[in-house]
């Protein structure tokens, strides 16, 4: 017989615990059965990982002990199955208790323990041998879900203290638990440590343990429900106070309690994103200048005359006449309409119209900012967001890169055939457009600051030069500053995953600049950007990196006082801050160009100088700003607390793209077990191609074509060169980033762009031992970088230098590179490739240092007469094949290959019939003939083969 309650009768009652004890139970149950179950039937299998097996490992990870194997993959599935039950009710129990009117926090944090859920059931029945693509989706998004429903949870958490206790240890426990993880699992996976990857599995099982527990807590809340359903306790009706509540009430006079105490819109928050994409669109358009601007300068080898449309970006000065900004203003979504034009370029092929397009559409796009800055001057809300969703698009636009592996998917260089997302690109910026230009007119107040206005409208202008090229120049990619300091093998610094970290400085950067204000916080960031340009320029590895995080925190944390400053000023400031700004991206190229433009040698290899000029040009905005004594008078529309509510929707866009940068970076994560294509021939195939600096005949980004040729081509080892990208004018790119984790090969990127090269970059199938950058002498013309590593090549150690040399008009240069580059060679005791762009005829002059005794070095076909830039020469290895196949329309130099058969001599200069060679050892037939593409084997119309 049912009971009685004072409510009613109830047809079966237990306390709602019970949901989080059986959760907990049966979830313990699913891991530690497994885990049981195949110690006992399949230890040495389990414990075995790619590099070790038993006794260097002896316990076996998570993903082992659940993954492919019979049984214990059917007791894992098994018991989750079973706890799906109890873990939905467990997520709706939790928003019962929580939920309360007007509050969209409780829904947001059970959607997510609903969406956890599901992505649970989807890693688990998914396994990587199934799909591996979606395993690692629904894995990934698991772990990103975890952090907001950890912190929803403690947020919402009623006024237990037990369990607010219990909440904050395994919290703290598990998000602790994760930086050793990653640190095993980077001395396994990059560094190969003999049972590194053990104690990265009692690490992996330990945040299992803390994660269960996690929600094992709620049994303690849950003690106040009997189900079916009843409330005895009043919990669920909006009455508990909540930890959120006495944070924010305790902060409510203090910015976090100001920016997080309000309730939650939605059509405001997609204002907010749509103010995000706007700046996304922006700094999307302007980092895509220089990079159609370069093609033309990259084809005419040397200065075109088309370079001029870098001054597209002072179309501000234009506001300075009252009648333009009255009109500019009235329009101001037109004008960002039109600013449009430099997304639609994509559909224009004609090279030099397409940067016409692009040149209108950066004018517009600077125009419409400057003046929405300067129309909100009175609006002090409205202005402070307007400058936090131009920075966070700056961390959009760099974390959409960081996804695309250095390109921006909606750059006019990509289509839907190289990796393009154009059409979505420009439908959302349509509408987000649309949205983000409602309500803007012109001000009719303006801002009454104690102290007085802008010290001067000239320093605020110099201010915002420095501070647009400090993050167009350093903060557009998150790789450029990693590469800066970057010294090749074995890793003693951050490689291209590790730009995640990059951008949550950058997001931090955002979140200070609201929580923490005024006179001293700004010049303590001043200070820390000085700091860290030195540490960058300096130092490289940590050291240096270090650097690039306080660079990437602190310009972005001025980046809103800057901004504020120069409206106080007027329009002329954007005017003269996007004209120095222009000023200092032609000197950031002239210290690496300075063999093709005028008053080149001056600026010769001086990044400390423009590292410096950033640095004052930021310091003089600083000084310009006004430090009043008391607070800001603001004659303005909207309260501060509209102001506090408005920038806490832009912390949530923040905070999403964080999460998604995370996400990114997981996905990006060298696997590191890379396997050459014919190693039972224990054959390398080795390449060198000048690639141009990844932009086609057409201006077309040319990664996809560059991986197809190579990978078709079974290439092994290669070097590249005019491969450093890393400068405004070319983009911001790296290529190798792309070609490395597409084709799964090791990647030295070589000498960084701070050291003033065109470029020379190693990309193998082969661990990479050892690798040392050089710059050869080069008193008169361009640095000659030179990548000089040692390869572990089926058990045996091979050397592979990458060589691009000084150019014709320098011939003292390029004696005193082949003096240094054969000494270099001579000196190896091992058998060593070189991959080279050399400038000489074959059997004349420097021929003869290059190859011969002065170098010790062979060359790989000295009848080969037809060749001047690219040459293949090699030392104690035994050469199998040569071959030279057509560049098509993707660069100006072909890709020259050689095959080499490791543990053999070198062998004599008789050629051979392909017939007479193994399978293994020939080159791909599909290139004989008309080839493929464009691409076929030229000069010789086929392979050569050497017995």
């Amino acid at each position: 017989m049912a009971p009685k309650h004072k409510d009613g009768d109830i047809v079966l009652a237990f306390s709602g615990a019970w949901v989080s004890w059986v959760h907990t139970i049966v979830a313990y149950t699913a891991f530690l059965g497994a885990l049981i179950t195949g110690l006992y039937l399949h230890y040495h299998k389990i414990v075995e990982n790619e590099y070790y097996g038993y006794p260097q490992e002896w316990f076996p990870s998570v993903s082992a002990t659940i993954g492919d194997r019979y049984p214990e993959r059917s007791v894992f599935q098994l018991f989750i199955a079973i706890t799906s039950g109890p873990r939905f009710a467990l997520v709706f129990l939790w928003y019962i208790l929580t939920a309360r009117p007007n509050s969209a926090l409780p829904k947001i944090v059970a959607a997510t323990g609903l969406f956890r859920t599901i992505t649970c059931g989807g890693w688990t029945y998914v396994t990587s041998t199934d799909d591996h693509g979606w395993h690692d989706i629904f894995m990934i998004s698991y772990l990103v879900a975890t952090l907001p429903w950890t912190l929803g949870c403690l947020a919402l958490s009623p006024r237990n203290p037990q369990a607010i206790q219990y909440r904050k240890i395994l919290a703290s426990c598990f998000f602790g638990t994760l930086v050793p993880l990653i640190y095993f699992f980077i001395q396994h996976k990059v560094h190969k440590v003999a049972g590194a990857y053990t104690i990265y599995a009692f690490f992996e099982w330990a945040l299992i343990l803390f994660d269960v527990g996690f929600d094992a807590v709620t049994a303690l809340d849950f003690e106040g429900f009997e189900l079916i359903v009843k409330d005895t306790k009043g919990s669920s009706r909006g009455n508990n106070k909540q930890i959120a509540d006495t944070v924010l009430e305790k902060e409510k006079d203090k910015a976090i309690g100001k920016v997080f105490g309000s309730g939650f819109s939605w059509p405001e928050a997609f204002d907010a994103a749509a103010d995000v994409y706007s700046g996304f669109i922006f700094w999307s358009m302007l980092t895509s200048l220089g990079l159609v601007v370069w093609y033309f300068p990259l084809w005419h080898m040397g200065i075109s005359g088309y370079e001029a449309m870098v001054m597209c970006t002072i179309s501000p000065f234009l506001l300075c006449a009252k009648s333009i900004r009255l009109v500019v203003v009235r329009n101001v979504r037109i004008v960002h309409l039109l600013s449009l034009s430099g997304l639609f370029a994509y559909l224009v092929t004609t090279p030099e119209y397409r940067l016409f397009a692009v040149g209108f559409g950066v004018s517009m796009s600077c125009l419409g900012w400057s003046v929405i800055w300067h129309a909100e001057r009175s609006h002090a809300s409205r202005l402070e967001s307007r400058a936090l969703a131009w920075s966070i698009g700056l961390i959009a636009s760099t974390l959409a890169k960081f996804a695309f592996w250095t390109n921006n998917p909606v750059w006019p260089v990509l289509n839907a055939e190289n990796g393009g997302w154009n059409k979505l690109g420009i439908l959302i910026a349509v509408v987000a457009t649309v949205r983000s230009t409602r309500g803007v007119a012109e001000s009719r107040g303006g801002i009454q600051v104690d102290g007085g206005q802008t010290k001067s409208p000239a320093l605020a202008g110099l201010g915002l030069a420095g501070l647009f090229f400090g993050m167009h120049s350093l903060l557009s990619d998150s790789s450029t500053m990693i590469l800066w300091v970057w010294e090749g093998f074995p890793v003693r610094g951050p490689i291209a995953a590790n730009g995640v970290l990059i951008i949550l400085a950058m997001g931090f950067g955002v979140i200070i600049s609201i929580l923490l204000r005024g006179p001293t916080m700004i010049w303590a960031h001043l200070g820390l950007v000085g700091i860290g340009a030195f540490l960058l320029t300096g130092y490289s590895n940590w050291t240096g990196f270090l650097g690039a995080l306080l660079l990437s925190t602190n310009i972005l944390a001025l980046a809103p006082v800057l901004i504020t400053s120069a409206v106080r000023s007027g329009p002329v400031s954007f005017g003269l801050g996007f004209l120095v700004y222009n000023v200092m991206v032609l000197a950031h190229v002239w210290v690496v160009a300075y063999a093709f433009v005028p008053g080149g040698p001056l600026m010769r290899e001086h990044t400390d100088w423009v590292m410096t000029a950033m640095v004052l040009l930021i310091c003089a905005g600083v000084y310009s700003v006004p430090m009043p004594e008391g607070r800001s008078k603001l004659r303005t529309r909207s309260s501060k607390n509209g102001t506090h509510r408005l920038q806490s929707y832009y912390v949530y866009v923040l905070i999403t793209l964080e999460l998604l940068a995370v996400s990114v970076s997981y996905l990006r994560f060298p696997t590191n077990d890379y396997t050459p294509y014919h190693k039972e021939d224990k054959v390398i195939t080795a390449g060198i191609w000048t690639i141009h600096f990844s932009l086609d005949n057409d201006m077309w980004s040319s990664e996809r074509r560059i991986r197809d040729l190579i990978k078709e081509l079974e290439v092994d080892v290669i070097g590249l060169l005019e491969s450093d990208l890393q400068r405004i004018i070319m983009g911001n790119r790296d290529t190798t980033q792309f070609l490395a984790e597409d084709l799964g090969m090791y990647v030295d990127f070589g000498p960084g762009p701070n050291k003033h090269t065109w470029g020379a970059a190693l990309l193998s199938k082969f661990p990479i031992l050892n690798s040392t950058h050089h710059l050869l002498p080069s008193p008169v013309g361009e640095l000659a970088p030179a990548i000089h590593a040692t390869l572990n090549a089926y058990g045996e150690e091979v050397d592979v230098i990458v060589f691009h040399s000084g150019q014709e008009e320098d011939p003292e240069d390029r004696r005193l590179q082949s003096e240094y580059l054969a000494k270099l060679m001579r000196e190896s005791p091992r058998p060593t490739i070189l991959l080279s762009y050399l400038v000489i005829k074959p059997l004349e002059g420097n021929y003869h240092t290059y190859v011969g005794e002065k170098s010790g070095m062979r060359d790989i076909d000295s009848s080969d007469s037809d060749r001047w830039c690219e040459y293949i020469l090699y030392k104690g290895i035994r050469r199998s094949g040569y071959a030279r196949v057509s560049r098509s329309t993707i660069t100006d130099t072909e890709l020259q290959l050689g095959k080499f058969i490791v543990g053999q001599p070198e062998g004599g200069d008789e050629q051979i019939g392909e017939s007479e060679v193994k399978d293994g050892l020939r080159f791909p037939a599909m290139f004989r003939g008309q080839g493929v593409r464009g691409h076929f084997y030229h000069v010789f119309d086929e392979p050569r083969y050497y017995k």
